[in-house]
């Protein structure tokens, strides 16, 4: 059996903005291990993940929905960086690289969703 997703770039990216994760919280301070360093890995992995298993999904509408989860996931990560900038534990160098991951994670969701869902009429029907 394929795994579609797998073929996925905006699964491929959010595997490697996972991983970006996991290394700049890698040098958090021991007291976040279970709190911040937590949330925010499991908040990062939540994307790649909620895109694999949309993907495994029989109905394009699950798609999407779980495209959405994504999204919220992935808005999640990036407010909790902040916070991460704010308490000193990352640089604002690092901060901007990893949004600019993120927005264009955040783009290409937005993208498949809007391929996969059907499309709205002028009276807002679908």
């Amino acid at each position: 059996m394929a795994f579609r997703f797998k073929d996925l770039e905006v699964w491929k990216l959010s595997k490697d903005f996972a991983r970006d994760i996991y290394s700049v919280t890698s040098t958090f301070p021991e007291e976040e291990r279970y709190a911040l360093v937590s949330q925010l890995r499991r908040a990062a992995v939540s994307v790649m993940s909620n895109i694999a298993e949309g993907a495994g999904r029989q109905y394009r509408k699950e798609f999407v929905h779980f495209l959405y989860l994504a999204r919220g996931s992935l808005n999640e990560t990036v407010s909790q960086l902040e916070l991460s900038f704010e308490f000193g534990y990352i640089d604002k160098e690092t901060l901007e690289t990893i949004e600019q991951s993120a927005e264009r994670i955040n783009r290409m969701l937005w993208k498949l969703s809007k391929s996969l869902a059907p499309s709205t009429s002028e009276n807002g029907q679908r």
